[in-house]
């Protein structure tokens, strides 16, 4: 099944584009609809940063075109994301049916298959996400905490810096691309302590330097275990860590209650049971 924001075209000979997500732990997470896309494409590409993976998806179909050869050390990455774009595009204009395969959930952390799908929708043709098990998915089952006892905020690491971001330390804050923090526009791979000294001083603001922190990658392969790091806050600049990781801080204060809101939602009980009285 496929959604568009436009009709359903269905003509022989034209193009349509599915971008799925592989899940994180390679052949296990991978839905039966993300596999039957793959399985009907005319041509599969593939941005997936592990050569087992690429290989894995080499077996499933025989046109698996990489995208990580358009990384390269110096080039932005906005600039890699582009091309991959225009790649799918030109199959698509050829009128074939096109898979773009990602890590994870293809929506996630990825700009690249928003763009394609929105372009494709643009041009007329019939274009589909097909979610995935996403990072923060594994996220919650390896470290054990569910997000809807606290709450849980998310930001990109870098944006903590650009932006004006206000953080609730009553709730888990989970921080992504720590690794290449400072580092959205050019083509590094990583980036040096003092740019995650920066975010120190910046979390410090709303946590102690104490405060616990977990550094966590989830586990990519069936034979692999999740990597989880706890470190403290006053730590986190030394720590080397790629863009695969993540860091979540969990809460440092207790909720608080709205007395004010509790008594006007007492009142509102109060009159709901009166009018049922009458």
């Amino acid at each position: 099944m496929t959604h568009s924001i436009l009709p359903s075209l269905n003509i022989p000979g034209r193009g349509r584009l599915a971008c799925v997500g592989l899940g994180m732990t390679l052949g296990s997470h991978l839905t039966p609809l993300a596999r039957s896309h793959i399985l009907q494409a005319d041509v599969v590409f593939a941005a997936l940063s592990d050569a087992i993976a690429e290989e894995w998806l080499k077996r499933m179909h025989p046109d698996v075109r990489s995208l990580q050869p358009y990384y390269a050390e110096g080039k932005p990455r906005m600039k890699t994301y582009r091309e991959w774009v225009a790649l799918m595009m030109d199959e698509l204009r050829a009128g074939k049916q096109v898979c773009g395969v990602f890590y994870g959930h293809p929506g996630i952390f990825a700009w690249s298959p928003h763009k394609v799908i929105e372009q494709a929708r643009a041009e007329g043709y019939e274009a589909h996400m097909e979610p995935g098990i996403s990072a923060e998915d594994c996220l919650y089952a390896d470290l054990g905490f569910d997000p809807g006892r606290y709450g849980c905020q998310h930001f990109e690491a870098s944006q903590l810096l650009y932006c004006e971001r206000r953080i609730d330390p009553a709730g888990y804050l989970v921080l992504w691309q720590v690794g290449v923090i400072g580092n959205r526009s050019v083509g590094r791979f990583d980036t040096a302590a003092a740019y995650r000294a920066l975010l120190v001083e910046r979390l410090e603001q709303d946590y102690p330097s104490d405060h616990e922190v977990i550094v966590y990658r989830g586990a990519t392969l069936p034979i692999e275990r999740p990597r989880i790091q706890r470190i403290t806050l006053r730590e986190l600049a030394e720590v080397l860590l790629t863009a695969e990781e993540t860091v979540v801080l969990p809460p440092a204060v207790t909720l608080q209650p709205n007395r004010a809101m509790l008594e006007r939602l007492q009142a509102l009980d109060a009159r709901e049971r009166e009018g049922a009285v009458a």
